[in-house]
C-alpha cells in the first residue's frame, strides 16, 4: 500500500516530470554537440585537404612523389588518400588505383567514391577530396576519410547511456525517497494531531533544528500549541476563581438574609441586613461586570473606534476626580504635565486603565502620604507614570498581580475584587501599548505609548502643507 501511495504522490510526480525534462534537457545537449562537432570535423578536413593540394601542386615533379609516400606513411589511422596520375588517369604515385571517373578537377572539395590500392580495410570508401591539374598535365588528388564522425556518434551514444539512464534512475530513486520521507513525517504529524484533538495538549509536533520549511511551520504551530495551551489552563483556572470569588459574597448575603429573617426584630434591623446583602450582591455583579468587561476588550471589538486622545487633558480630569477621595485619606495628589501629547486609541478604554491605576495608588497608600500622576515624553515615546507611597509590589510578585483575582495576602483586607491590572493589562495590550511594574517600595506603574504629535507638530505640520 505504501508502494502505492508514494507512487501516486505529487513529490514522486514532481521528481519523475524533472528527470523527463532532465533527460530531455541532456539528450538536446548530446545532438547539438554530436551536430557541431561533426560540421566542425568536415570543415576543418576541408581546409586541410586545401592546403595540402595547394602544397603539392606547388612542388616540382620529381619531388611530389616522395612527398606524397611520406605523407601517406604518416597516416597511422589509413583514413589519408593521395595520388599523382597522368593526363590520362594512369596511377604515377599514392594509394589508390586509379582517378575516380566522377572526380572533378580544379573544383571544389566534393564527395566521391575510390577505390584504394590493394583494397584497403574497406571497398570502395566515400571521401572528401580534391584535384588539381599540374602545368605539365598530371592530376594530383588528395582526399580524407571522414567516416570517423561515425565514432563520434558511437562515443556520444555510450555517453549518453552510460550517463543519462543512471542518471534518470537516480532523479526517480531521490523522488521516491523523498516521496516516502514525506509521507512518514506528515504521518507522524497526523498522529500527533490526532492526540492533541484527544485532549493531550501537552504533544507538539516533530521539529529538527534545521533550516527548513517543514521544520519552521512545525516550530510556529508548536508555539501556537504553547499559547493554546497556556490560555486554556488560564481559562480553566479562572473558571475555579469565578466560582471561588462570587461564592464568598453571595455566602456572606445569604447569611445576612437568613440572620435578618429569623433574628431581626424591628423595621431597622431588616433594612440593615437588607443593605448588607445588597452589598454582597453588588459585589458579585461587580466582578460579573469586570470579567465581561475584560472580555469585550480582548476580543478588540472597539480597536476599529481609535481616534486622536490628548493624555495630558485625561490625566487632569483623573486627577480632579481623585483629589476629593485623597483629601479624605489625607493624602497628597498631583499631577505633572510635562508635555502636550497625542496617542490615537479609545478614550474612554485609556480612561478606565488609568482610573484603575490612580484608584489602587490611593486606595493602598497610607495616611500622610503622597501619589503622583506625570505625562513625560522619553526615547520610547509617552509615558504615563503613576507613583504613590504605599507597600509597593515585590519582585516575586511583578508577574502574578497581572492575573485575574489575584490579591496579595498583606492586602486581602482591603476592598477589591483582584481584577483592576488585569482590565489595565488588557486595554494597554490592546493599544499596542507597554505596561511597566517596578518593583520595591512605593509603586510605580508606567503606561509607555508611542505619541502620535504634539500640538506645536501639529501646527508646524499644518503651516508646511498651507505653504
Amino acid at each position: 500500500m505504501l508502494q502505492v501511495q508514494f507512487l501516486r504522490s505529487n513529490t514522486f510526480r514532481w521528481a519523475f516530470a524533472v528527470a523527463g525534462l532532465f533527460a530531455a534537457f541532456v539528450v538536446i545537449l548530446f545532438g547539438f554537440i554530436y551536430f557541431n562537432i561533426d560540421d566542425y570535423l568536415v570543415a576543418r578536413s576541408d581546409r586541410m585537404l586545401t592546403t595540402q593540394t595547394n602544397f603539392l601542386a606547388s612542388l616540382p615533379f620529381d619531388r611530389s612523389r616522395g612527398v606524397i609516400e611520406d605523407h601517406l606513411k604518416e597516416d597511422s589511422r589509413g583514413v589519408q588518400f593521395a595520388g599523382l596520375f597522368d593526363p590520362n588517369g594512369k596511377r604515377l604515385a599514392g594509394n589508390l588505383e586509379r582517378l575516380p571517373s566522377e572526380i572533378k578537377v580544379d573544383a571544389p572539395i566534393q564527395t566521391v567514391r575510390v577505390t584504394p590500392l590493394g583494397g584497403g580495410p574497406s571497398a570502395d570508401p566515400l571521401i572528401r577530396t580534391m584535384a588539381r591539374r599540374l602545368e605539365n598535365g598530371n592530376i594530383v588528388l588528395v582526399g580524407r576519410n571522414v567516416d570517423e564522425t561515425l565514432e563520434i556518434s558511437h562515443v556520444v551514444g555510450e555517453a549518453l547511456a552510460l550517463g543519462l539512464l543512471p542518471a534518470f534512475c537516480l532523479c526517480l530513486v531521490a523522488g521516491a525517497w523523498l516521496s516516502v520521507r514525506a509521507q512518514k513525517r506528515v504521518e507522524e504529524v497526523n498522529q500527533r494531531v490526532q492526540r492533541i484533538v484527544a485532549g493531550d495538549l501537552r504533544e507538539r509536533l516533530p521539529h529538527r533544528d534545521v533550516d527548513e520549511p517543514f521544520s519552521r511551520l512545525a516550530a510556529i504551530v508548536n508555539g501556537m500549541l504553547n499559547e493554546m495551551e497556556t490560555m486554556i489552563n488560564a481559562l480553566s483556572g479562572v473558571g475555579n476563581d469565578i466560582a471561588h470569588e462570587l461564592r464568598t459574597p453571595l455566602t456572606r448575603a445569604r447569611l445576612v438574609l437568613e440572620r435578618g429573617r429569623s433574628r431581626a426584630t424591628t423595621l431597622e434591623q431588616l433594612q440593615e441586613n437588607a443593605d448588607k446583602a445588597l452589598a454582597g450582591i453588588d459585589q458579585s455583579l461587580a466582578i460579573v461586570t469586570a470579567l465581561l468587561r475584560l472580555a469585550d476588550i480582548e476580543n478588540s471589538r472597539r480597536s476599529a473606534g481609535f481616534g486622536s486622545v490628548a493624555l495630558d487633558d485625561l490625566l487632569r480630569e483623573v486627577c480632579d476626580i481623585y483629589e476629593p477621595i485623597a483629601e479624605d485619606k489625607q493624602i497628597r495628589l498631583s499631577v505633572a504635565i510635562g508635555t502636550r501629547l497625542d496617542v490615537r486609541g479609545d478614550r474612554d478604554l485609556l480612561f478606565e486603565a488609568i482610573v484603575n491605576l490612580v484608584d489602587n495608588a490611593v486606595k493602598f497608600t497610607p495616611e500622610g502620604g503622597k501619589v503622583d500622576i506625570e505625562l513625560a515624553r522619553d526615547d520610547n515615546g509617552a509615558v504615563v507614570r503613576v507613583t504613590d507611597t504605599g507597600p509597593g509590589i515585590s519582585q516575586q510578585e511583578t508577574e502574578a498581580v497581572l492575573r485575574r483575582f489575584y490579591r496579595s495576602d498583606k492586602m486581602r483586607n482591603t476592598p477589591g475584587v483582584g481584577l483592576g491590572l488585569n482590565l489595565v493589562a488588557a486595554i494597554v495590550k490592546l493599544h499596542g501599548f507597554h505596561l511597566v511594574i517596578h518593583p520595591g517600595p512605593g509603586g510605580q506603574v508606567e503606561i509607555v505609548c508611542t505619541a502620535k504629535q504634539t500640538d506645536r507638530e501639529i501646527k508646524r505640520e499644518q503651516s508646511y502643507l498651507q505653504a
